[in-house]
């Protein structure tokens, strides 16, 4: 069984591992995050401690039994009760519903930790996957977004309102 946990330094080793395993996957959807990337990534992943840490984005791992990382799904850009959600999903796990679930699930903790009521994704034209996910997660289309937001594809915006926090 999977768990969605909050980012945190002792995961660096097996967020790695994935993102190197899945680097081809990612590539033919979204923007490849380029070889600086790794050669850099002790301190981009410090970084994004920091960032949560000053609440400026909250960064999640599905972990797999055995620890290995199944998808990174992230809430960034956090102002104004809203934000913006990412997310990533191992190859071997696509089609299962595991991102599906994950964002529910993500969409929930945006609200009940967070205190957000609006969240926003967007996608390439191309990633018909990632927009299923997203309508069957609840969000709407909204309407097209800047290709230089998505590495140089077009793309369209999707929205979520989240009920308020009980």
């Amino acid at each position: 069984m999977s768990e969605l946990k909050q980012l945190h330094a002792e995961h660096a080793p097996a967020v790695l591992a994935f993102e190197l395993a899945n680097r081809a996957w990612f590539a033919a959807s979204v923007p490849d995050r380029g070889d600086a990337f790794f050669a850099e990534f002790t301190s981009r992943f410090e970084a994004l401690l920091a960032e949560q840490e000053a609440g400026v984005c909250a960064f999640h791992v599905l972990l797999a039994e055995d620890g290995s990382v199944l998808g990174r799904f992230n809430l960034v850009d956090i102002q104004d009760r809203s934000a913006d959600l990412g997310y990533r999903v191992a190859e071997h796990v696509t089609g299962r519903g595991v991102a599906t679930a994950t964002v529910r699930e993500l969409c929930r903790l945006a609200v009940s930790r967070h205190g957000l009521r609006t969240l926003r994704a967007a996608t390439a034209n191309e990633n018909a996957a990632s927009r299923k996910v997203l309508t069957k997660a609840g969000f709407v289309l909204v309407g097209p977004v800047d290709p230089a937001d998505l590495g140089g594809k077009p793309g369209v915006r999707y929205q979520r309102d989240l009920p308020p926090r009980q």
